[in-house]
């Protein structure tokens, strides 16, 4: 009943194009802490990929700085990218049992090969040091009991997960 539910649920245009912006913001926030993904991304300058999942759709474009810009098609024309990765899963809970699992969801890749295996590398190279962060804003040791307390609550919840799906 609630996959049923999420799967019909629509946000709001406003609440949908502000998350995706602030989704953007975070990628490159991690991207500018690993020069070797930033260069990776760099020397595909100018390449667009879109990311689909149900009626969500990523339009993104390689910047010449190693980042990612969004991007979006001419008045009155289709986008048409380089690469359009679609998340095959269309349920929202098995997608997340999917990434609690520490798996990578199922992808139906369309265009440039090489494009997709240079994103691939991110996917699996490139971390976000969420501690570290933290520890800027509020100190190492609050950090680090936030991010240990966080890992615990994952663990639990991942171990849920494992149980009702048993």
């Amino acid at each position: 009943m609630l996959n049923t539910f999420l799967k019909s649920f629509q946000p709001p245009a406003w609440l949908l194009a502000e998350a995706q912006q602030k989704a953007l913001l975070l990628v490159n926030h991690v991207l500018m802490q690993e020069p070797e993904a930033m260069a990776r991304v760099a020397r595909h300058q100018g390449r667009s990929v879109q990311v689909v999942w149900r009626q969500f759709t990523v339009p993104l474009m390689a910047t010449p700085a190693g980042l990612f810009e969004w991007i979006e098609a001419p008045a009155g024309l289709p986008l048409t990218p380089d690469l359009t990765l679609t998340v095959v899963e269309e349920a929202p809970l098995n997608l997340l049992q999917t990434a609690l699992a520490g798996e990578k969801p199922q992808v139906r890749i369309e265009g440039d090969i090489q494009w997709a295996a240079e994103l691939n590398w991110l996917v699996d190279h490139v971390r976000w040091d969420l501690e570290e962060d933290l520890s800027r804003l509020i100190g190492d040791a609050p950090a680090h009991t936030l991010v240990s307390g966080a890992k615990q609550l994952a663990d639990a919840l991942k171990a849920f997960v494992a149980r009702r799906t048993a």
